[in-house]
């Protein structure tokens, strides 16, 4: 059975801020958490770690920046310290292709939308904090990302918090993570402790550019569906 450590630090930067004693709640589909920043116990429906994860189960891999952002799904509430929720339909701009499946379930156009974490906003003073994602990126405008997609329920998704990797500067790994923008120091110091066995894409190919996650999707590919 996997430990609680296990599953916290299964990806560098997840060691870093579990380490620092922060933990979240999961974002694909699902309410996120009640504090600024966040990483922990993820719940995917699909493996999405690999690179044989992301051929076998996603439609493109795609090089995408946010260009646009609004509040969707706004959820209120009666009583308690939270006035309400919402999530955020963000608008990407799809950078470059680097890899789709031979039946791709549909053709992802030059923009996109998926819906992210959003806000939340306390009852008596008002302020606007944001919801996040376990151990994977918030998605932020301003940010650049490594993504698996796949389309589900109509709409487009990442296959689960490791089929969405920062890629600011064209760089694995690189970028905002929970909310928050890593520095490459704090990266490497996230390192040493993910554990030894992880086959992440994320961490077999920090520190990275796209020629190599090519290079690692071909290689896997060869079990695309």
């Amino acid at each position: 059975m996997t430990s609680l450590l296990d599953r916290l630090t299964s990806r560098p930067v997840g060691a870093l801020l579990a380490l620092a004693g922060v933990v979240a709640s999961v974002l694909i589909g699902k309410d996120g958490l009640d504090t600024v920043v966040g990483c922990g116990i993820t719940n995917d429906a699909r493996a999405s770690q690999t690179a044989e994860d992301w051929t076998t189960q996603a439609d493109h891999v795609v090089v995408a920046t946010p260009t646009a952002e609004q509040d969707t799904g706004r959820r209120d509430f009666a009583a308690g310290a939270i006035q309400y929720r919402t999530d955020r339909k963000v608008t990407f701009r799809a950078d470059d292709v680097l890899w789709s499946a031979k039946t791709p379930q549909r053709p992802l156009g030059k923009d996109f939308t998926m819906v992210a974490a959003g806000w939340q906003v306390y009852r008596e003073s008002g302020t606007r904090v944001k919801r996040t994602t376990p151990a994977a990126p918030r998605l932020e405008i301003g940010h650049t990302y490594l993504l698996a997609l796949r389309w589900t329920d109509d709409q487009w998704t990442v296959l689960g918090e490791g089929a969405a990797v920062p890629f600011d500067d064209r760089t694995v790994a690189q970028g905002e993570w929970c909310g928050r923008v890593l520095s490459k120091e704090e990266i490497a110091r996230a390192e040493r402790f993910a554990r030894s066995g992880d086959t992440s894409l994320e961490k077999v190919l920090a520190g990275q550019d796209e020629q190599a996650v090519e290079r690692e999707l071909a290689a896997a590919g060869g079990k695309q569906r």
